[in-house]
Order: structure tokens, then sequence, then C-alpha cells
């Protein structure tokens, strides 16, 4: 680290989740200082060196990695780059922040969860909804075990009309890995086995359909569509996941659906003592006592910092202190082999069993 022992970052990535984590980090000078940022368009990461303050403009990632003025990388690309980005960065012994999914399939979470056990410098998976205040409250009162055995949940993101960049590397399966299953469903994945105890899990049913975007229906306003481009991922998919401690989990997503929906993520968690829901900005603990069913509203503060801003500081805190960060990269593996799974199960038909192998 610098002489101000300050951790010094580097951003891959100028482009909107880009933007989120210089803000974030931005205000965390005290802490760290953003030292270089590029993109693949470089007159964008010119322009967020000029917003934040950031002294260098990289003209490549590869040049940004091997800057001797970088202690960690902050990777916000298509997921197709992830990986080779984040080993590149663990091979310059740069500590790495990884936007989700940690890769863009199984094999690609692999490399980087091997490459991660071999080194001494910490990979933690952007998952950002796990510090959200809501889920926060609800996984304290479940490690307290107010809620008994989690022996099931039921999570899901129903988007009406909400495809992304149609025909841009988000509908293109060699780029982006999936549809809303790998966008979304693996925030709801990852939070979902991570409210329920981190169960392993070892068995999947899934199915995915493509019933809008090949039609050019239920676009939404995230990205520019690229009307040259093409469309070959799910528009929706839904799994079952069954845990090596006999849990289960019931997966449910889409970006276009032709149902009565707010468009908001949600998980119930169902234990044996109470149950806690979670929906948008609210959750509820619900339990019955004296015969009578009970339920406790939840709500953040009004003067609640923010999920990013936690998850920030949390990356710094792992980097001084030498320790996992609780979305680590065997956390970003599971969720892509459960991903890979269910893609698999859609296309045979059958169960797949998940294969934990590393080698």
């Amino acid at each position: 680290m610098a002489v101000d022992n300050k951790i010094r970052i580097g951003i891959i990535g100028a482009g909107n989740i880009g933007n989120v984590h210089a803000g974030e980090f931005s205000k965390l000078g005290e802490e760290c200082v953003i030292t270089a940022i590029t993109d693949a368009y470089l007159p964008l990461a010119v322009e967020r060196a000029k917003q934040y303050g950031i002294a260098n403009v990289a003209n490549s990632p590869e040049e940004l990695i091997q800057r001797s003025d970088i202690d960690a990388v902050i990777i916000g690309v298509p997921n197709q780059f992830h990986a080779p980005l984040a080993l590149q960065a663990l091979a310059a012994g740069k500590h790495v922040l990884l936007e989700k999914p940690m890769g863009i399939n199984g094999d690609a979470a692999r490399q980087i969860l091997k490459a991660s056990q071999a080194s001494d410098r910490v990979v933690m998976v952007g998952h950002q909804m796990r510090w959200e205040s809501v889920p926060m409250q609800i996984k304290e009162q479940i490690d307290r075990g107010e809620l008994g055995k989690i022996y099931t949940a039921k999570t899901g993101w129903f988007r009406r009309k909400g495809i992304p960049g149609w025909g841009t590397w988000f509908t293109q399966m060699d780029q982006s890995g999936g549809g809303p299953l790998i966008d979304i469903g693996v925030h709801m994945l990852d939070l979902a086995l991570y409210l329920m105890g981190n169960p392993k899990p070892v068995s999947v049913y899934g199915a995915t359909y493509a019933e809008f975007g090949p039609s050019r229906k239920g676009i939404g306003t995230w990205g520019t569509p690229n009307w040259n481009g093409t469309y070959d991922v799910e528009d929706l998919a839904t799994a079952l996941i069954k845990m090596e401690d006999g849990s289960t989990l019931s997966l449910e997503v889409s970006w276009a659906v032709h149902m009565d929906t707010d468009n908001t993520p949600f998980i119930h968690v169902m234990g044996s003592e109470g149950g806690a829901s979670y929906r948008g900005a609210e959750g509820k603990l619900l339990t019955e006592k004296f015969d009578r069913p009970i339920e406790t509203v939840l709500r953040k503060a009004d003067n609640d910092e923010g999920e990013r801003a936690r998850l920030s500081r949390h990356f710094l805190a792992c980097i001084r202190e030498g320790k996992q960060p609780i979305t680590s990269a065997l956390t970003g593996f599971t969720n892509n082999l459960v991903l890979d799974a269910i893609y698999e199960s859609s296309r045979t038909g059958n169960e797949v069993k998940l294969d934990w192998d590393l080698n």
C-alpha cells in the first residue's frame, strides 16, 4: 500500500456499474484512493476520471492490472471477460472485486476459485443484496436461531417487460452466459442460499423459456437495443434446487412475462420455528405464539447508508484484515454450478447432479 496506508484501487469498466463503484469508493477517501480507471471506450474512462478526480486513465485492462501503484482491481465489464481479467489480476498480485456472476459459466468460475485458493489475495463477488438492510436483519434473526431449522425457501424476481439491451451482449449466450437466470436470478440464488445458511446444493431440476425475446417483445428501458444483433438466451427460468441437508429452494425469474407482478425481488424463508419474507424494501418475521400467527414488520432506517456503502467497506476491511469476504470465490462458484445445472436440466429434461470437482 501507499505511504499513507490507503488501499489503491483500479477500476476496469467505466459504464453503469463501474460508475456506481467509482461513486462509492470515492466517498471512502480516508481508507482508499482510486488510482486509475479504464474502459473499452476510453473517452468514457476519461469522463469518469474527471468526474471523480482519478489521476490516471489506463489504455487497457492489461495496462491497469500491471501498474505497481494499484493494490486492488474492481472488474465491471461484460460477463465473458470476468474470468480472464480476474485471473490476470490475481497473477499480478492484486485483490479483486468482481461483479456478478463471478464467471460466465461453471468452468470459468472454477478457474477463478482455484486461482483464489492458490493466492493470498482477496476475491470478492459484488452481490450487494446481502448488504441490504432488511436481509441483514433477517439474517441476524436466523443466526440467532429464531426460525429454527430452515427446510425450504422460495425466491424470485419477475419483471413483466424488462429485456435489457436487446441484441447487445446482454442477449447473446456466448457473451453473457444466459438471460434473466444469470442476470438477476444469480442475485436471488445467492441471497437465498446465504439466508438458508449456505447449504450445499447437490441437484437441480429446471426449465428455461424464450417466449418474448426472439419476437422482440418484452423490451425494457435498460441499455440501448441493437436491432442488428441477436437474442439466443431465455426470458424466463424456473428451478427446484435440492441441498445436501435435504432442504430445497425454488427459484423463478423473468425479464418478460404476462403476469400480475410489481417487478420486485422476493424471498420467503421457511423454518420449523418461524419464517421470514422479504420483498423490495420491506420484510416480515412470522411465527406463532399462543396459537396465534404473529408478524413483525422489518424496514430499513431512514438514515440507512445503503448496501453499496457497506459492500465497499467490507471489501476494504477484508483486504486490511486478510479475511474471506462473505461473498467469496467459493460462493461465486456455487452460484455458477447451480446456474449451469439449471441450463443443462432445461436442455435434457432431466435432473442434474452438481459436479463439485475442481480438477
